[in-house]
């Protein structure tokens, strides 16, 4: 008798967890992220580091961001972004022959799965967090579609020190809003996405540099802008 009991309380909490879960994925359809798990890692780590702790991170709409940004970080961090249902298994397989290959591992996570990841979870987390990306992955998929998916991966991606978003690397480093980014500027952002930290915006090293001009080479085999009318909107 207990055991049942315990058994119909833990499927009404998760019940419970799940709708939970399930409205906060709706409700930020619309809404603009005001901060992230990642923000507030990165502003703690520095803070007890007896660092400056500030995040540089301003929300702007899709309309008021360059086509130029869009194109750039689907060229950069996934080609195939219009296409796939969140996860992009034929990318996970090349991952995993090339980590046979050369004994490196090489990520492959999608648009989506990054924002899911810096939206709902956490950085790191190995094996855990990764299952509770695949469900949010979905979720936002279904819920958000691919235009708001990519508006929100536009201002939370960590695009340099304690800097998210393109509108904060647009201000800072170009002195310029994200909407006026030109083809370089927006494939210089792009192309430090793998490695903000250590690859910087205003002192792009020889590797930057050779990644900002393979980006504006791959935007243009995909088409330019007008590739992002390949996305499938709500």
């Amino acid at each position: 008798m207990m055991a049942k009991k315990l058994f119909f309380k833990s499927l009404k909490v998760l019940a419970w967890v799940l709708g939970i879960v399930l409205l906060w994925v709706i409700v930020l359809k619309w809404l603009p992220i005001w901060f992230t798990p990642t923000m507030f890692f990165r502003s703690w780590e520095n803070y007890f580091a007896g660092k400056d702790s500030r995040i540089y991170y301003e929300w702007v709409s899709y309309a008021h961001i360059s086509d130029h940004a869009k194109v750039a970080v689907v060229a950069s961090e996934d080609q195939r972004f219009p296409t796939h249902s969140g996860i992009d298994f034929a990318a996970i397989q090349v991952a995993l022959d090339e980590g046979k290959k050369t004994g490196r591992r090489r990520g492959a996570s999608t648009i989506s799965q990054q924002v899911a990841k810096n939206v709902f979870l956490w950085q790191g987390g190995g094996y855990f967090r990764k299952a509770l990306e695949v469900p949010f992955t979905y979720l936002i998929e279904l819920i958000w579609g691919k235009q708001r998916i990519l508006e929100v991966y536009l201002n939370i991606a960590e695009t340099g020190p304690q800097t998210f978003g393109v509108q904060a690397a647009a201000k800072r480093y170009f002195k310029k809003t994200a909407q006026n980014l030109n083809i370089y500027e927006a494939a210089t952002i792009a192309a430090v996405l793998p490695s903000p930290n250590n690859w910087l915006i205003n002192q792009p090293n020889g590797f930057v540099i050779w990644r900002r001009n393979h980006t504006i080479y791959q935007m243009q085999l995909l088409g330019g802008i007008s590739y992002l009318q390949n996305l499938r909107k709500f």
